[in-house]
């Protein structure tokens, strides 16, 4: 039995790139065809992007933009190629943020995860993601359809009930949250129920520390994997079956381009180097170009070949949030603003900007990588860097120049270190 879901995961790297670079344009032209993109990508000719250097060219649209978008157009922003009436179905997220389903097989690409996760035809599996306005539930349909494999549609809560579900029908697999799924344990113990029939789980939505994975093995879980995913995308990248999760990253989905762009910029970081993570999928009734998470990651650049025999790109996992907004005395500072007072001072190889002090009290300084910190604290420089910090921010900052490597590859482009006491 294929241990991969189809050809596509085994694909040379070479061949996979040049393939994404050919659809590309494509994916552009239909996206200019929707109202939303046609503003965003006015001045773009899609047969001109062809590369990753010429879609590093474009904006960047962020997750955090789509409330306003979609507040301008209902209810997608614009942003979809297919009329609100020929979709499958419409979700409504907290904000509210609305998110497009289409009728297309296993439209959120969820059969990669499920399938590397040991999900198969034939099998049973409890399905504990919410049904209710939000789509992971139905990211888990559409893949077990297309597995072939029957599902338990449990959502959340009503614990005994899940315990009930469990005993009785025996399901082999438990898809939800981390955190659930040890509720579930947990009351089965109490209440002296057999969950055992669950072997395998796969959990999103929530972080699984190594602790509280060996926590599932020891109670009978043997294995427990995770998918990166999100409601505008859909399934991102996953886990599979390595021997050892904790070294192997996340592989990427095969129907996506990944960025990792420094936090509030378009400007792609380093292979290696923490970032925001942004997407440009290829999907035809939501495409989307250069969208960015919120979310940090970074790409595995020294791992060995996956043992799984999957060949895409792999990234460390979610690490964090890119939004690191903070208020100082009163007034909001964006990593957008420190991007744009490096951006002014061609010697800043990367900046930090380090809040620090006490609330009302607190100081701020700008950390800045550059080649030669004694010839830069000689020079004229840290004025002109601090008159740009107040420009930018209608805030007083303070300079320290350290040298390249000095900053901690965490993504952070704003550190708030107050002591809040």
């Amino acid at each position: 039995m294929s241990h991969t879901l189809d050809s596509l995961e085994t694909r040379p790297p070479e061949q996979r790139e040049r393939e994404l670079m050919m659809r590309l344009p494509q994916l552009v032209a239909r996206a200019k065809a929707a109202a939303g993109w046609s503003r965003i990508l006015k001045d773009v000719n899609p047969a001109d992007v062809n590369s990753r250097a010429a879609l590093a060219t474009l904006p960047v649209t962020r997750k955090s933009e789509l409330h306003a978008l979609q507040s301008q157009q209902t209810p997608f922003g614009g942003l979809n190629t297919t009329p609100v009436g020929q979709l499958a179905r419409v979700y409504m997220s907290p904000g509210p943020i609305f998110d497009p389903e289409g009728r297309g097989a296993d439209w959120w690409r969820f059969a990669r995860p499920m399938y590397a996760a040991g999900v198969r035809a034939g099998g049973l599996l409890q399905n504990c993601f919410s049904y209710h306005f939000t789509p992971a539930a139905f990211m888990v349909e559409g893949g077990a359809a297309r597995i072939g494999c029957t599902v338990i549609p449990a959502g959340s809560g009503q614990t005994e009930m899940q315990v009930q579900a469990i005993a009785t029908l025996r399901p082999d697999t438990y898809v939800g949250t981390p955190s659930f799924l040890k509720i579930i344990i947990e009351k089965a113990q109490e209440l002296g129920a057999d969950v055992s029939s669950i072997r395998r789980a796969l959990v999103s939505a929530e972080a699984l520390p190594e602790s509280l994975r060996g926590w599932f093995a020891e109670h009978g879980v043997a294995q427990v994997l995770q998918v990166y995913a999100s409601a505008d995308i859909g399934s991102i990248a996953y886990e599979t079956r390595t021997g050892d999760t904790r070294d192997a990253g996340m592989v990427l989905d095969e129907d996506l381009i990944l960025e990792i762009v420094r936090p509030g910029s378009g400007d792609t970081v380093a292979p290696g180097e923490v970032g925001e993570v942004v997407v440009t999928l290829f999907n035809p009734d939501y495409p989307l170009i250069r969208f960015a998470t919120g979310d940090l990651s970074a790409i595995l650049t020294d791992a060995p070949p996956s043992p799984c025999g999957r060949t895409n790109t792999r990234i460390k996992g979610w690490l964090g949030r890119a939004d690191q907004t903070t208020k100082v005395r009163g007034m909001f500072v964006h990593p957008s603003q420190v991007h744009d007072i490096a951006r002014r001072h061609p010697e800043i190889l990367k900046a930090r900007l380090v809040v620090s002090g006490q609330i009302a009290q607190e100081a701020m300084t700008l950390h800045c990588e550059v080649a030669d910190p004694v010839k830069a604290q000689a020079s004229a420089s840290e004025a002109a860097i601090v008159e740009s910090i107040r420009k930018l921010t209608k805030l007083r900052g303070e300079v320290l120049f350290v040298a390249p490597g000095s900053l901690p590859n965490d993504g952070k482009v704003i550190a708030d270190v107050r002591d809040y006491q």
